[in-house]
């Protein structure tokens, strides 16, 4: 299955209220959205037609993040006839807005990919979906800092040791798409502070200049996921009725990591 196949998928199976995407390109994944939705991108060069209330945002996703309300576009206005009218919560203006689902695609280096999930997860909550392109590299080469190559992952593949050692509260999948695979991750915390707290420790570690030294497991794709397993998984339902109950995390999560054991996962 191909990343752009596996996305929509994820659209159906997750049936997201709204979506955030970082690095638009060409709009081939923006356009599976039909939900209120945040694109952002410094140099978005859109060709493909959009079929969702979406605000392009031409910038860093670092300065976008930096804004005093990024997600304003999701939360609606003060009428809740107008606001069910364009596909938002009735008294969404009044609530944290929560991003269902995400997608980081932007810069192909780790230090902006971790970012990228850092801030994505202030936005989120333990229901959330967030998907991390090109982590599985096929080369050496396709995995380098400085590109040097037609197709290129950058070193982003890093995310998913960093995710497993720093961060056992979440559950990661990798997933067998193609090209170059993609990361899943469940279990979003919006208030945990480790990745912020231990961020110069990581750059320290895993900021290294080429040739990145890319475990046989990636290029090998061990343990990586069948895209379908994933998506016909019978956890989808219940995680949705959940998400929209709006249950806390104390009830809804451990039920949630159990089911995704059935799955398969990262670690």
């Amino acid at each position: 299955m191909k990343r752009h196949e596996f996305l929509r998928a994820l659209h159906k199976a997750s049936a997201n209220r709204n979506y955030l995407e970082i690095g638009v390109n060409d709009g081939r994944s923006l356009r599976l959205s039909r939900v209120p939705s945040i694109a952002v991108d410094p140099a978005f060069k859109v060709v493909s037609e959009l079929k969702c209330d979406v605000h392009l945002v031409k910038a860093t996703s670092d300065d976008f993040f930096a804004r005093d309300n990024p997600l304003a576009h999701l939360k609606g206005g003060r009428h809740p006839l107008r606001n069910l009218r364009r596909g938002r919560s009735p008294i969404g203006h009044w609530r944290r807005t929560t991003l269902d689902l995400s997608f980081i695609d932007g810069m192909h280096l780790f230090e902006y990919a971790l970012r990228d999930f850092m801030n994505v997860e202030k936005h989120s909550d333990w229901s959330s979906v967030i998907v991390l392109d090109d982590m599985l590299p096929r080369s050496v080469d396709e995995a380098a800092r400085d590109r040097h190559t037609t197709a290129w992952t950058g070193d982003v593949y890093k995310i998913t040791e960093v995710l497993a050692r720093y961060r056992p509260d979440l559950v990661t999948v990798l997933v067998d798409t193609q090209p170059t695979g993609q990361l899943v991750v469940f279990g979003a915390d919006p208030d945990n502070t480790v990745l912020h707290d231990k961020y110069d420790e990581i750059m320290a570690e895993y900021k290294v200049p080429d040739p990145q030294k890319v475990p046989e497991t990636i290029l090998e794709r061990a343990g990586a996921v069948p895209p379908e397993a994933l998506i016909e998984a019978g956890f989808w339902r219940p995680l949705t009725q959940a998400r929209n109950r709006g249950l806390p995390r104390r009830l809804g999560w451990e039920p949630l990591r159990r089911a995704l054991d059935q799955v398969g996962v990262s670690r």
